[in-house]
């Protein structure tokens, strides 16, 4: 069975996302969970799932910084996923629903 791409519930700043991904060396950014479906709430947070530049230094305080600008941009919690650390067992799916914003 395929999954129907879904639009995200809330209002995308492309602009904003692109220049945050390209400032933080993010080669990769894209939605998934409720945000792409119907049980999506005024109290649900934001899946984010992301993969860096091959280059990029990620440190868990980058990290934590990143959460904190995407949940600025969102004006919601952000739950900041990495795409590499998907756990296996959801891996398929998370990326076979997951709705990309920005791509280099």
């Amino acid at each position: 069975m395929t999954q129907k791409k879904r639009q995200p519930h809330i209002a995308i700043p492309r602009e904003q996302l692109t220049e945050f991904c390209r400032r933080n060396q993010i080669r990769w950014l894209a939605l998934f969970g409720s945000v792409l479906r119907d049980d999506f709430g005024p109290d649900s947070d934001v899946d984010v799932l992301v993969e860096f530049d091959p280059e990029a230094r990620v440190t868990m305080f980058t990290l934590s910084r990143l959460q904190r600008e995407l949940e600025d941009i969102f004006a919601r919690p952000v739950d900041f996923v990495l795409k590499d650390g998907l756990k296996r067992r959801i891996r398929d799916s998370v990326l076979a629903s997951a709705q990309v914003i920005y791509a280099n």
